[in-house]
């Protein structure tokens, strides 16, 4: 693609060092940001990060002085508050630049579990029963819920607030883990029906066409089924001891059932679209032990570092790193927000 002038917004306390090399960025907290930006810069195209912490001044005064062509959009919160990041993009419509990544209206219906898995379940497409369990109200366990639930923060991502202990077996154990999240995580909660069996992950590319790459899945080679849940907790996410101990690694996935990946690839296009999303998302699912798919979430703007489960099943799809990053920068050129109505 012809070259651009991007400007790359990230999180203030990520911006890259000046003269990180590749062997510094492998274990640091800045590897995305370093990824993207040395993989834009290899591309061809003039690249500035910016730093935003919880002052919008400094996007405006960027567009007005170094006049970027796109910004490609790395915040996943502002001010510490994550239901914020969309309220940034909203801002960089006002300013009509150009940006990448998923629109403010896909981010807030994918956003809260609830609200998401109301609008997939009104388009008939498979997710677990659930229940919101807001703070200050009593617990109750509608009779549709049968355990073992799964109880999870209602707003937050990345695994935050998940642990072995997310997986409750009676009533008991559900009120202490709904409290948990009130009170630890500071947000309601969202118990569903937990769904026994593998987890995947489903990257699609587009804001019209798109693109499913390869069924990826999380796998957990060292971990004893029976004495542990198979799930993505905080410290799978996060934890590289605990991962390598564990022996969890995320692969193409394997040994699927025959049609179940083309159905869920048909489910993904269609979770994409019912949730109105643009430039990237990876949709979450559990396979159950009869081979019928879940949709758990969706995440608009997953996680985009090279060799992370979104970048590593687009490679998968002959779609290398530097080449998704410019297709990324060609959608966000080609999105109009009055294309939303």
């Amino acid at each position: 693609m012809k070259p651009q002038r991007v400007l790359v917004l990230v999180h203030k306390h990520l911006v890259p060092p000046e003269g990180a090399t590749e062997a510094d960025h492998v274990d640091a907290e800045w590897k995305t940001e370093w990824d993207v930006i040395h993989a834009l810069q290899k591309n061809g195209h003039e690249v500035r990060p910016l730093g935003i912490q919880d002052e919008l001044n400094p996007i405006r005064q960027a567009m007005d002085e170094w006049k970027p062509t796109i910004i490609f959009n790395l915040l996943e919160a502002f001010d510490n508050v994550n239901l914020f990041d969309q309220n940034v993009v909203s801002y960089l419509e006002l300013l009509r630049v150009p940006y990448t990544g998923c629109n403010p209206r896909g981010l807030l219906l994918s956003r809260d579990k609830s609200l998401s898995k109301k609008l997939l379940a009104y388009h008939r497409i498979q997710v677990p029963e659930w229940a919101v369990f807001r703070r200050g109200r009593k617990v109750h366990v509608p009779p549709r819920l049968k355990f073992p639930l799964m109880v999870k923060s209602l707003t937050e991502e990345a695994s935050i607030g998940i642990s072995q202990a997310s997986v409750v077996a009676d009533e008991e154990k559900l009120r202490k883990r709904v409290e948990f999240i009130h009170q630890s995580v500071g947000t309601h909660a969202i118990v569903e029906r937990f769904i026994d069996g593998r987890e995947m992950y489903v990257g699609v590319l587009g804001n019209d066409r798109l693109q499913v790459f390869p069924l990826w899945e999380m796998q957990f080679s060292k971990m004893v089924e029976g004495d542990n849940w198979l799930i993505a907790t905080e410290r799978v996410k996060w934890s590289a001891k605990y991962q390598e101990k564990h022996g969890i690694k995320t692969n193409r996935a394997k040994n699927l059932p025959d049609t179940f990946e083309a159905t869920v690839s048909r489910m993904a296009k269609r979770v994409y679209r019912a949730l109105e999303l643009t430039g990237y998302a990876r949709i979450d699912i559990r396979m159950d032990q009869d081979g019928k798919p879940y949709v758990l979430e969706a995440n608009a703007n997953p996680q985009i570092a090279r060799g992370e489960d979104f970048a590593e099943s687009a490679e998968h799809a002959g779609v290398k790193y530097g080449r998704l990053l410019d297709r990324i920068l060609a959608l966000g050129l080609q999105w109009r927000p009055e294309t939303v109505a």
